[in-house]
């Protein structure tokens, strides 16, 4: 009987995605994931394939624990807007792959595009015509903090980390998506 890999898988997984979150996939080295999973390069690509495929597959699967850990609701984009907001604060490296990903691949892979079908869909059933736009401004805002740049965020005079300061955006945050809804809802 073959040995079980699901540790091996593991260890290759979890190295993959602190390599691609930190590095891209271009700067992402299938050596340094190797010696972090403590496995050998042919056990990566005998189980994942080429790195590519490897980085599709840990976006894939960050998008997929993200939509898992803060399920979305169109009936309460505010609250989700909120929670999504802290899961980000939370996982920054989420965020760095979903960014390395929309830098560095010029179309989405299957598991991103699919990721975002639910969402689209919901919204379609409360924002006629302009689903993807509400999304697209909604991520946009839920993010604008993580992706201010460090100049701008050091201005924050108790930190651009503090709970203070992450409190403050968090309900401004609240208030913009609020306002968002109902521009968009005036507007369908």
């Amino acid at each position: 009987m073959p040995p079980d890999a699901t540790e091996t898988k593991r260890r290759i997984l979890d190295a993959a995605r602190a390599e691609f979150a930190q590095f891209g996939l271009a700067g992402a080295r299938v050596d340094r994931i190797a010696e972090t999973g403590r496995v050998n390069k042919r056990s990566i690509y005998v189980h994942f394939g080429p790195k590519g495929q490897l980085f599709d597959l840990v976006v894939s699967a960050a998008l997929a624990e993200m939509a898992d850990e803060v399920p979305f609701t169109a009936e309460d984009l505010p609250s989700y807007a909120a929670a999504l907001f802290d899961y980000l604060t939370e996982r920054p490296e989420i965020l760095r792959l979903t960014s390395w990903a929309g830098l560095e691949r010029e179309d989405a892979s299957p598991g991103e595009v699919q990721a975002y079908e639910p969402k689209v869909r919901e919204l379609s059933e409360h924002f006629d015509g302009a689903a993807v736009d509400v999304l697209a401004l909604l991520l946009g805002q839920i993010t604008a903090w993580q992706f201010a740049s460090s100049g701008l965020r050091a201005h924050a005079s108790e930190g651009p980390w503090s709970d203070d300061r992450l409190q403050r955006h968090r309900a401004l945050l609240i208030v913009s998506v609020e306002a968002l809804v109902s521009a968009a809802r005036a507007r369908a």
